[in-house]
């Protein structure tokens, strides 16, 4: 593959020079992501300016080169691991966050990470609620080519809520600009929300203008435990049935809590071990909080088995433990793991709960699930150990239950991970065969030579069937 593209990659290497990275080392480093099947590239390009993007689009579009673009390659469905070889632009150098104190927005290259971002915001009194689990790593860039969400989902939004403008490059190597750094705008095709979530298939993003929110006066987290997992859901049901809004609302079943207390050494709740629980964190003025302190406290004398109430941020972050920890230490359930970020209606939750205990016996695998109760999103995280074969067949067959079943209930086979490799088998479940066409014209008429990020989405692949890398990321651990 790399000899493939042996003519156009000298031809860039001539126009970018120390930009365009061939060795054997660099290579392999760009081959993967946290999918952890790795796929050679022929060469990776490390732009320092925006322009030298619209170079690299223009000789791969001429040449027919696939180009993946990525950031820190925290993806978990293979989105950033090219597929076709060709060239892979690491957007890493490109980080600069600017913010706009009086307008309330920041201007951010595609490699700002997402806590780059919130940083920069507080410092001027401004709140970028965007909160995936790997903020600390994962760049603006990839938040935008999946519309990532995260824990504040539920009360403030995902990423296309945020985006007031996105600048790039179309396949061609032509610089676009959807938008300005204006809150509004209504003036032709909106173009911007065609990139968001395109996973880089429509041209590469280098830069946002994002909106910003207040810095909420105060916050207030409570964790609360239930019998079982019904009964979790339908508490949680009825407090938003309350028109409360949490600013968080985070789920853990049994097994994740099980998890989490081993490898914390404690019980959560004395004399509850391994109880499924709900963490709850409010955000807003500080009146606000105390007038949502009562109902909620109420809520949960009504419907949990208990509860611990944070009286400070000290407090709050001790409770935070439990969620922080599930995720890591799932790996004793097995050496593997298939991470389903799927999305399931409200009216559902119960029998969604039924579903998902009927497919653990069945498939005699644990099936540790967490997620955010306030949109839906529930990570299920379906465990098996890779040298068992009869084990990796049984947990294949249940992602494909899986998905079927979420679908059937109104919901979504992803909410903020993506379709990538990985979840190529289900695209068709979620959508009919003339809303796969019609997004394959949509791809056709930007990308008429098939060069961003080929391989990804419409054909099928049964990825968890590769070998993958021994290697561990940090964010494997949030």
């Amino acid at each position: 593959m790399k000899e493939k593209y042996a003519a156009a990659t000298r031809e860039l290497k001539r126009r970018l020079g120390a930009r365009v990275d061939v060795s054997e080392k660099g290579r392999f480093a760009a081959s993967f992501d946290s999918s952890k099947v790795s796929f050679m590239p022929a060469a990776v390009i490390k732009p320092r300016a925006e322009k030298e993007i619209g170079v690299v689009l223009e000789l791969a579009n001429r040449h027919r080169v696939p180009v993946t673009v990525r950031g820190r390659g925290t993806t978990l469905m293979g989105s950033a691991a090219p597929v076709r070889g060709g060239w892979v632009v690491d957007m890493l150098a490109l980080n600069k966050v600017a913010v706009d104190a009086d307008a309330g927005l920041a201007t951010a290259h595609a490699g700002a990470t997402t806590q780059a971002i919130q940083d920069a915001a507080a410092k001027l009194g401004w709140f970028f609620p965007l909160d995936p689990s790997s903020k600390a790593y994962c760049t603006i860039g990839g938040n935008i080519a999946c519309n990532a969400g995260g824990m504040h989902g539920g009360k403030y939004g995902v990423t296309r809520d945020f985006v007031v403008a996105l600048r790039g490059f179309l396949p061609t190597g032509e610089f676009v600009e959807w938008g300005t750094a204006t809150k509004k705008f209504s003036a032709g095709f909106n173009l911007r929300d065609l990139w968001i979530g395109s996973e880089g298939m429509l041209g590469i993003v280098t830069g946002a203008v994002l909106k910003l929110l207040p810095q909420p006066a105060a916050r207030w987290t409570l964790l609360t435990s239930f019998a079982d997992e019904v009964s979790a859901l339908k508490a949680a049901k009825a407090l938003f049935r309350q028109r409360v809004v949490p600013a968080i609302c985070e789920f853990l079943d049994r097994e994740s809590v099980v998890c989490a207390e081993r490898a914390m050494k404690t019980t959560i709740f004395p004399g509850q071990a391994g109880r499924p629980v709900i963490l709850l964190e409010f955000a807003g003025g500080a009146a606000e909080i105390e007038d949502v302190k009562a109902t909620v406290l109420a809520w949960a004398q009504e419907h949990s088995l208990g509860f611990r109430e944070a009286k400070s941020r000290e407090e709050a972050e001790q409770l935070w433990a439990v969620r922080r920890k599930c995720s890591g230490a799932m790996f004793e359930l097995g050496d593997s793991k298939l991470n389903e970020d799927i999305v399931v209606p409200m009216r559902s939750y119960e029998k969604f709960a039924r579903f998902l205990a009927g497919l653990k016996r069945s498939a005699k695998l644990a099936i540790p699930t967490f997620g955010h109760l306030a949109d839906g999103n529930l990570h299920v995280n379906i465990m098996y150990h890779r040298a068992d074969a009869a084990e990796a067949k049984r947990a294949e067959d249940a992602v494909q239950k899986l998905m079927e079943t979420v679908v059937a209930l109104g919901g979504a086979i992803s909410g903020e991970h993506g379709i990538g490799l990985a979840k190529t088998p289900f695209l068709r479940i979620q959508h009919s065969p003339a809303q796969v066409k019609a997004m394959q014209a949509v791809k056709r008429a930007l990308d008429p030579k098939g060069i961003c990020n080929p391989g990804k989405m419409f054909e099928p692949v049964r990825i968890w069937k590769f070998t993958k890398l021994q290697v561990s990321f940090p964010w494997d651990h949030k």
